[in-house]
């Protein structure tokens, strides 16, 4: 049986040799999402190993379903298709990726980000302050796609982005310039 608490280890039997794969990244889903996708739900990664880090989910009651996913640190939304529930966080780095190469973010810092996210997991809900933006990307999302038509989920979500945030006020302001700003401090180490 695999050990759990923060040095969660997945044990993973490859031929002969016994591989183990660190969870990279949780995913704070709220009940509704838990309810949905049933998964295990494990403690929270405290030092995840992708650039963006932690990302925060829950479900929009729209037909079909949809998953809004929150990025803990820049706060960026990404809305992809709930169904089929069970395989979210296989399908998650996809749903990123469109969204990053809608939003123009650079194709090396995509590659670099969608690889590193190997193994996610699922996790209780931490931080009321990212549920509260997400509960208010939910009533804008929902209003943009009622009263103005926008029923695509990345544009959706590009539009989502320009919206400013109180905790980003100090930084950048919006999520799109907050997940601008990470890529170039990204970038910059790169080149150095």
């Amino acid at each position: 049986m695999a050990p759990r608490g923060e040095d969660w280890l997945r044990h993973v039997r490859v031929g002969r040799i016994d591989a183990r794969m660190v969870a990279v990244f949780s995913l704070h889903a709220t009940k509704k999402l838990l309810d949905r996708v049933k998964q295990p739900i494990l403690p929270p990664v405290s030092e995840p190993t992708t650039v963006l880090g932690n990302w925060y989910g829950t479900v929009r009651f729209w037909k079909p379903q949809v998953a809004l996913l929150v990025n803990e640190r820049t706060l960026f939304p990404v809305l992809m298709p709930l169904a089929p529930a069970a395989t979210l966080m296989e399908r998650f780095s996809d749903g990123l990726r469109h969204t990053l190469e809608a939003h123009g973010v650079a194709a090396n810092f995509i590659e670099s980000e969608i690889g590193a996210m190997v193994e996610g997991q699922y996790a209780k809900t931490a931080s009321r302050s990212v549920l509260g933006i997400m509960n208010e990307f939910g009533y804008l999302a929902d209003w943009l796609r009622d009263h103005r038509g926008c029923t695509d989920l990345v544009t959706l979500a590009l539009r989502l982005s320009e919206t400013p945030c109180g905790p980003l006020y100090p930084r950048h302001g919006s999520p799109d310039r907050e997940l601008d700003a990470a890529v170039a401090v990204w970038l910059d180490a790169k080149t150095e």
